[in-house]
């Protein structure tokens, strides 16, 4: 029986082989991700793909590669891709998101990095982030990330 860290529910969720991971970056970032994507081909061609509108159709495009297509972000496309987190259909985010150009939609963007967080799964938010995630050797083995329990945890913390 494995020994359960503290903070953990009681479950993990498991990740396979295949990796679902999603890709998207906004406007003053596309190129940096396309960039990246077409360098890191080869990797991301054993995995499935999902991406926001105009992103997913770029990366498709210059890949030659499916890409599954939520929305546009702004449109709603993050906030699909944070479902897609929740409902554990989506393993991997790597978001390029622009730290100096406001964004009309904002709290979205802190919405899909909030819930990337609160079910654990990586997140890589820079060209140097995603290129330690891709090129790790759990990125083509089957992985069981912890979920951390919040309910339980406020629980808990509400009785000291």
């Amino acid at each position: 029986m494995k020994k359960q860290h503290p903070s953990i529910a009681s479950h993990t969720l498991k990740m396979d082989k295949r990796k679902r991971i999603g890709l998207v970056a906004h406007d003053y970032r596309k190129r940096d991700l396309l960039d990246w994507a077409e360098y890191n081909k080869d990797i991301l061609k054993n995995h499935d793909l999902y991406g926001t509108g105009t992103t997913g159709g770029l990366i498709a495009d210059k890949l030659n590669l499916p890409v599954h297509r939520f929305m546009s972000g702004p449109l709603g496309g993050d906030q699909q891709l944070g479902a897609a987190i929740a409902e554990g259909k989506l393993d991997i985010l790597i978001f390029f998101w622009d730290p100096l150009q406001a964004q009309p939609h904002d709290v979205d963007v802190k919405a899909l990095l909030r819930i990337a967080i609160v079910y654990n799964i990586p997140l890589a938010c820079s060209r140097s982030s995603a290129d330690f995630l891709i090129s790790s050797e759990l990125l083509d083995e089957p992985y069981e990330r912890f979920l951390v329990d919040y309910g339980a945890r406020l629980k808990s913390l509400s009785k000291e």
